[in-house]
């Protein structure tokens, strides 16, 4: 594990294997750099980094507004600096859930920095829909981690911390899909470590996954949509992103791909050689 120079402060974690093109695999919550343990194998001929985010794993956790520290803009700044301090030659950015996010404020800020984007879901285009009844019943911790009281309930309690985690692990995956004991295990050391918590819920709180967010989103126009070319891989069974969802991209990506995938929400565990495929043919030479 190497750690990066600071920016505003937070230094991220992050582990480099292989050799070849560059990859940058942004992980999801609630989950770490760990999230990609069986994708990084899968690509040999791919110089892969894979960090944690702001506020997880073994990156800095601060207590600071979380408007300043975790936002979408916030991650993205620590990310392209670690594309510079690195070296990387336009790499693929690879993202899951808050990795995705994360990965399309780069790309806005920074095409010139990357090759190309394979994401999975949240993307933009989703609008009143999540509005739904049926949607609202799966989208309830967005207003519960606005509230003081998740910190009081869960964060510094490895109980607490294993029983919310595993909740979602398990209403998220998809068929056929269990996580590890050892990988839950490994989750809850370092989601239940004081602050570890709160620090990784400093996203909702800034508004980065929240409802009003999603419903304000409007499509740019034309020539503002994100031009780097980018691969969704979309799940069949995702509860919280139906695979009806997916059918406004082309208004927010100026070149994209659509793949459905037979998944849950954790794609990149549930299916890593579609993950891994798709990023070693975004950073083909030839692609």
């Amino acid at each position: 594990m190497y750690r990066t120079i600071a920016v505003d402060g937070f230094r991220l974690a992050y582990e480099r294997t292989g050799t070849g093109p560059a990859a940058v695999l942004l992980h999801g919550w609630p989950s770490d750099r760990s999230e990609y343990r069986d994708v990084v194998p899968l690509l040999p001929t791919v110089d892969v980094v894979v960090p944690d985010l702001r506020g997880f794993g073994a990156s800095d956790k601060h207590p600071v507004e979380p408007s300043s520290g975790y936002s979408a803009e916030a991650q993205a700044r620590s990310v392209i600096a670690l594309i510079e301090e690195l070296g990387l030659d336009r790499p693929v950015l690879g993202g899951h859930d808050i990795g995705s996010r994360v990965a399309q404020a780069v790309a806005r800020q920074r095409p010139d920095l990357v090759r190309a984007l394979v994401l999975t879901p949240p993307l933009p285009g989703i609008g009143e829909r999540i509005l739904a009844p049926a949607a609202q019943q799966e989208f309830w911790y967005l207003p519960f981690h606005q509230l003081p009281i998740a910190d009081e309930l869960i964060d510094g309690s490895p109980d607490a911390v294993r029983r919310y985690l595993r909740h979602f692990w398990m209403h998220w995956s998809g068929p056929g899909f269990t996580l590890t004991d050892d990988h839950l295990d490994h989750l809850v050391s370092v989601y239940a470590e004081p602050g570890a918590f709160t620090a990784s819920i400093g996203w909702y709180r800034v508004g980065a996954g929240g409802l009003a967010r999603v419903v304000a989103e409007r499509a740019p126009q034309p020539a503002e949509r994100i031009a780097v070319p980018t691969t969704v891989l979309w799940p069949d069974h995702d509860p919280l992103f139906p695979s009806a969802w997916s059918d406004r991209l082309d208004q927010f990506f100026a070149d994209v791909r659509l793949q459905h995938v037979d998944s849950g929400h954790f794609l990149p565990l549930e299916r890593p050689r579609e993950f891994a495929a798709a990023v070693a043919a975004a950073a083909a030479p030839s692609a």
